[in-house]
């Protein structure tokens, strides 16, 4: 099962809509076959390790991730995989809670004489599929907020510059949880003082590069910058008010972009409906990654699930630019809904897990 964690992990950031599984097929102690879910969603993991193991699955053990789906999709279920090619026991991490599956596929693979046990390793399948399960359970994406902080707790230098805070072993590392994420959120100040490319720098990993959601209430963003520039290589979402210009809507569809309409206030989105809006797109794991007010506003909303926070030892001074526009850094690192998980140093920098209680 520790295995097919493992090969469920290569798909995150590529799996959605569908969670990214691993499934790995034994028999007498040799694994036969091993699969994960495809980029897009398909093929399903399951069928994957079956394709692997070939005539050989007839009398093995199936170890998976998640529940296999029972149900007719855009692929055939695949319990239907499972009974055809003659396993005899399937160990699932977890019951899948999608309506479509909840139990489902455990009972029909029962009613075929399978042998299914139940919670091997769940709670790190939990951890694995939370963006699964919290779409599921409500309508939305986890959501991981990264910021990137002086010593002195800045972001930013005086009048708004931006400035490297963080060296090249922590950009990494960035570039490695925007690979593990759907889609990456910033707020139009970002682009607009940033100019970022927002996507995966490490070599070959460009095509791991999450969908890029930029919060444009009046649809602000220059043609020629890259989130724009380069839309149809890496897809990007702008999310504008309902009263923005239709027309330049329509030349940002033109240039490759996608358009969505998301009920603001005097500029401020509501970020309950921007996140309904992303989990029904199929996003089921956002990265919010700047700026200032747009990470406050997330930390106001109560609708922060994880943060990673790199810490820097330069210092910028009193006129830098806090962290959490508004608000105390403290309002997150001693926040009563996230507990930290520990610090590791990264380069010359250290990065802290939190997680919400």
């Amino acid at each position: 099962m520790a295995l097919a964690l493992a090969l469920g992990r290569r798909s995150l950031g590529r799996a959605w809509p569908n969670p990214a599984v691993g499934a790995v097929v034994v028999k007498d102690g040799v694994i036969l076959g091993r699969g994960w879910t495809k980029a897009g969603g398909r093929p399903h993991a399951e069928t994957e390790a079956l394709k692997a193991a070939g005539k050989a699955a007839r009398g093995a053990t199936m170890y998976t991730t998640l529940e296999p789906c029972s149900h007719q999709g855009k692929t055939p279920p695949c319990t239907d995989a499972i009974i055809r090619a003659g396993l005899v026991r399937v160990v699932s991490a977890l019951e899948d809670p999608n309506p479509e599956v909840a139990g489902q596929g455990h009972a029909r693979l029962r009613a075929k004489g399978i042998v299914v046990d139940i919670g091997l390793l769940a709670e790190e399948a939990r951890r694995a599929h939370v963006g699964h399960i919290r779409r599921i359970a409500e309508g939305r994406p986890q959501v991981l907020l990264k910021l990137a902080i002086s010593a002195d707790g800045k972001v930013g230098a005086a009048g708004r510059k931006p400035i490297a805070i963080t060296a090249d072993a922590a950009r990494t590392e960035v570039s490695l949880l925007r690979a593990r994420n759907d889609a990456i959120l910033v707020g139009v100040g970002t682009v607009l003082s940033d100019n970022p490319s927002l996507t995966c720098r490490l070599p070959g990993m460009m095509g791991y590069s999450p969908v890029r959601v930029v919060l444009d209430a009046q649809l602000r963003t220059p043609l020629s910058y890259s989130v724009i520039a380069t839309a149809r290589e890496t897809p990007t979402w702008v999310v504008c008010a309902p009263a923005a210009s239709a027309m330049a809507e329509q030349v940002l569809r033109d240039k490759g972009a996608e358009v969505l309409r998301v009920e603001a206030n005097a500029g401020r989105f509501d970020l309950a409906q921007l996140l309904k809006a992303l989990a029904e797109r199929g996003i089921t794991r956002l990265m919010v990654e700047g700026g200032p007010t747009v990470a406050a506003s997330f930390v106001k909303a109560d609708l922060i699930d994880e943060v990673t926070l790199f810490r820097s030892l330069k210092t910028i001074g009193p006129d830098g630019v806090d962290a959490l526009e508004g608000l105390p850094l403290t309002a997150l690192t001693q926040s009563s809904r996230l507990k930290s998980l520990g610090s590791v140093q990264v380069g010359a920098d250290t990065m802290e897990h939190f997680e919400r209680v």
